[in-house]
């Protein structure tokens, strides 16, 4: 099993330092430390593992370190950055850890993009030696890149002539989209194996600066200041992110607000989510005070972790279900709290947080249903959730023999802009894309419990049922969605999931990631002649000439 906890004591590939409103991020490997047996992790090179390490360092500059205004990101090895992925890894690993790898690492460095945006920390990347591949994808993250000028070090994007594939953590779509590389230029630099170095890697905005040896610790820190004083991040106390409290037995993950149950011979995840109780706090003093058990940073730490838990180690789990449970006004006496104390810095990070895990659900390659049943807290923030799956169904009316308050919706202000998908637009705005007086509709009724009728009639559902035809609905649903090609329904979801604008994170889902997923199963790249089964053996590849 892939674990994905961890803490700073346990690191093995990284390495924290603190000194004022700077951190310092070191890269520096353990070789023998991979996840998996059969490879090394040599020249700062990466697997699954050391990504884990750095998302979670991420999170916690994020929440436990308010004072830190700028990220020194650096290598501990002499001579080399970054080397990349690990080449050997990539060439062991199958198609579904290789897809699933890329669209984690994919998540991390929009996550340091995220953090500069919209939490004010920002990233400087000092370059000493190579940066090849997705050692220049993590620089391409940053704000600022620093190259040494000193013949050796150099930035390269080198999987198409080296590895038949592609830059697969959106080095493409950074190259031309963030960094604004003209487009002759970059298709240069992308088949180039030595790379580019020196002025010529400025010229081409393929670097921000270079400085000499003797001079290039000087820069670092006059970058990291200019970019410091960008920066709102306010200092003070931190929340200590303590461990999740997690039991996983059998076909059941148990989490304190969330519980996946597995059923095995259906395919299928079943994920409940407990809402919020009424005694939550009044303001941001009070979130603060209550720290990693305040419910909503707790819910997406829970969350994050299951979705992440059965992308790796549940293949054949293809479809989610949601439930919620709780009150709806509980839900959305929290949410109009937290509009309100958007402007402090935790508010701010656990709004910034419970995004990037919607963000992570759209992206799941898994058919994602929600079902509001009686008892439901699909209410305001919960609310997303269902906005985010494939298919929503509701149950109208009264259960019989169910207790249970009567299913109901609930929107709250937050609904509408807060919680922006990869695309850029709220996922009721993405809904109503060509309803814009529907979206309006829905604004109107902030705070408003809807029931299965009135959901259904504003479009916040797929369909509702009643009593006589909610179980036979939903069975043929669920037995049908399993019945589907994989393959196909993948296709399928990512192609819906993201209509409206196009933005480089769409382009590095929706594009990159499908293109690099056909390509990884080419013989070209991991065939037995293939350039990532031959790469280091001293026998040149051979590829199958055909356009395909």
């Amino acid at each position: 099993m892939i674990d994905f906890l961890t803490s700073p004591d346990t690191y093995r590939h990284w390495r924290l330092n603190f000194t004022g409103e700077i951190a310092e991020l070191m890269m520096d490997v353990d070789e023998n430390g991979g996840l998996f047996d059969g490879y090394q992790l040599k020249l700062n090179s990466y697997d699954l593992g050391v990504d884990i390490e750095l998302s979670d360092a991420l999170q916690r500059l994020r929440f436990e370190h308010p004072e830190v205004k700028v990220v020194i990101l650096k290598s501990g090895k002499e001579r080399v950055f970054c080397a990349g992925a690990n080449i050997r890894m990539l060439g062991v690993a199958t198609h579904a850890h290789k897809v699933n790898f890329c669209k984690f690492t994919n998540e991390t460095r929009n996550g340091m993009e995220d953090a500069s945006e919209h939490s004010g920390l920002r990233f400087l990347c000092a370059v000493r030696g190579t940066a090849a591949g997705g050692g220049y994808e993590l620089a391409l993250a940053c704000d600022s890149i620093l190259l040494a000028d000193d013949g050796n070090s150099t930035v390269s994007l080198p999987e198409v002539p080296l590895l038949a594939v592609l830059p697969g953590t959106g080095g493409l779509t950074r190259v031309t989209d963030k960094r604004k590389v003209r487009r002759d230029r970059a298709d240069v630099f992308s088949t180039l194996e030595e790379g580019v170095k020196g002025k010529r890697a400025v010229d081409w905005r393929l670097v921000d600066a270079v400085a000499p040896n003797s001079k290039f610790d000087a820069t670092v820190a006059d970058m990291a200041k200019t970019l410091a004083a960008t920066s709102d991040r306010p200092g003070g106390l931190g929340v200590a992110l303590t461990p999740l409290v997690r039991d996983i037995s059998g076909d059941a993950i148990a989490y304190s607000l969330v519980r996946v149950d597995i059923d095995r011979d259906a395919r299928r995840a079943t994920i409940a989510i407990k809402g919020p109780g009424a005694a939550q706090p009044a303001n941001a003093a009070e979130v603060q005070a209550q720290g990693a058990d305040f419910y909503l940073l707790k819910l997406a730490r829970e969350l994050d972790d299951a979705i992440v838990h059965l992308r790796f180690n549940e293949l054949d789990i293809g479809t989610w279900v949601f439930r919620t449970e709780g009150d709806p006004a509980h839900m959305i006496a929290l949410d109009d709290m937290l509009a309100a104390h958007q402007s402090h810095w935790l508010v701010r990070e656990i709004l910034n947080f419970w995004k990037r895990v919607l963000k992570r659900i759209d992206v799941t390659s898994r058919s994602l249903a929600a079902l509001v049943q009686p008892g439901s807290c699909f209410a305001g923030s919960l609310a997303e959730i269902a906005f985010a799956c494939d298919r929503a169904y509701m149950f109208s009316g009264e259960m019989k023999g169910d207790n249970r308050p009567e299913a109901r919706m609930t929107l709250s202000g937050l609904n509408f802009g807060r919680y922006p998908m990869s695309n850029g637009l709220s996922r009721l705005a993405t809904r109503f894309l060509g309803e814009p007086q529907t979206l309006e509709s829905a604004r109107a009724l902030i705070g408003k419990q809807l029931d299965g009728f009135d959901s259904d009639k504003l479009g916040l559902v797929t369909e509702a049922f009643d009593d006589v035809d909610w179980d036979d609905e939903v069975r043929i649903f669920l037995e049908e969605r399993a019945s589907f090609s994989p393959d196909s329904l993948t296709g399928l979801e990512a192609n819906l999931r993201f209509p409206g604008p196009e933005t480089m994170e769409t382009k590095i889902f929706g594009r990159l990631t499908a293109w690099q997923n056909w390509i990884f199963q080419r013989p070209n790249a991991v065939g037995p002649e293939g350039a990532l089964k031959r790469y280091g053996s001293g026998v040149k590849a051979a590829f199958d000439k055909q356009r395909v």
